[in-house]
């Protein structure tokens, strides 16, 4: 769905996107995973074709951005991390009016209610929270059923129950066929919902791989487990090498007195840092 070779970009005399390649297929939910300032919104900008003066080849949807036309956009659905929203309508004008910018619209009265704000459909936007500002934005950007979906900080502002009904319904719109480009610096909200990740520090991308393999690269190298001794709880590490050599392991299986066990991957974040040597920030 998504094809970028060579893409070369920069605001001044400076590079700021410098040789960047990838691809995306469709039904596949890509992540950009960057510091601020890494060019992850840069990137997005010339995906959904809001910068065109760029060296090398883009294409979504089999059109090259330099010439894409207004049509275009009836197969996108874009959500910025700002909503942009008219404060002055109730959440359900909004979305009427964005509705009648396109060809299609999906029943917006389902669309509301999947993400909670059915009951305040009628109270204007100026009213609503963050959290309630970011899941009418986010459904804004379905209103068409669009092919490929550009999200950016989805979950931001969300509460933790609001942001896992978020994430059910972007793997929802994933089984869909939906391509989705997710734009985060959460490392917990990329592991769980990408297929893809992309590290992308100083305009370059650094790799792209999925998460279970850039975490599992790093390797699980430890064990962890708890048990308790004389109503004492107890926490002990050992090598992963060396879990058929500990004799107190073995016993605790065996009298099945092991109360919790588990390996300590690194997360995403490290995979991060220790690769790029950058923090997100």
């Amino acid at each position: 769905m998504i094809k970028v070779n060579e893409l070369k970009f920069s605001y001044n005399k400076e590079p700021f996107i410098e040789n960047m390649y990838f691809e995306v297929k469709r039904g596949e939910i890509f992540g950009f995973l960057g510091p601020s300032g890494a060019g992850k919104s840069t990137l997005q900008k010339i995906l959904v074709g809001l910068i065109t003066n760029y060296d090398g080849l883009v294409e979504v949807n089999g059109i090259e951005m330099k010439n894409h036309h207004h049509d275009f956009y009836e197969e996108i659905g874009v959500d910025f991390e700002f909503p942009s929203l008219y404060e002055k309508l109730t959440g359900k004008e909004n979305m009427s009016f964005f509705a009648s910018l396109y060809h299609k619209c999906l029943d917006i009265q389902e669309l509301l209610k999947a993400v909670g704000l059915d009951k305040d459909a009628d109270k204007k936007v100026a009213e609503y929270s963050k959290g309630m500002k970011s899941r009418l934005n986010f459904i804004k950007a379905l209103i068409h059923d669009p092919k490929i979906l550009f999200l950016d900080e989805p979950m931001s502002g969300l509460d933790p129950t609001t942001a896992s009904q978020m994430k059910e319904m972007i793997i929802n719109l994933k089984k869909q066929g939906k391509t989705i480009l997710l734009t985060t610096h959460n490392m917990f909200d990329a592991t769980q919902l990408c297929d893809r990740v992309a590290f992308i520090v100083d305009g370059k991308i650094r790799v792209i791989d999925t998460p279970h393999h850039l975490i599992m690269s790093k390797g699980a190298k430890t064990i962890q487990y708890t048990y308790l001794n004389a109503n004492q709880e107890f926490t002990k590490e050992i090598s992963i090498d060396a879990t058929a050599n500990d004799k107190l392991l073995r016993e605790l299986i065996e009298t099945n007195s092991l109360l919790s066990i588990h390996s300590l991957e690194p997360t995403l974040n490290d995979v991060f840092v220790d690769i790029t040597g950058r923090r997100l920030q």
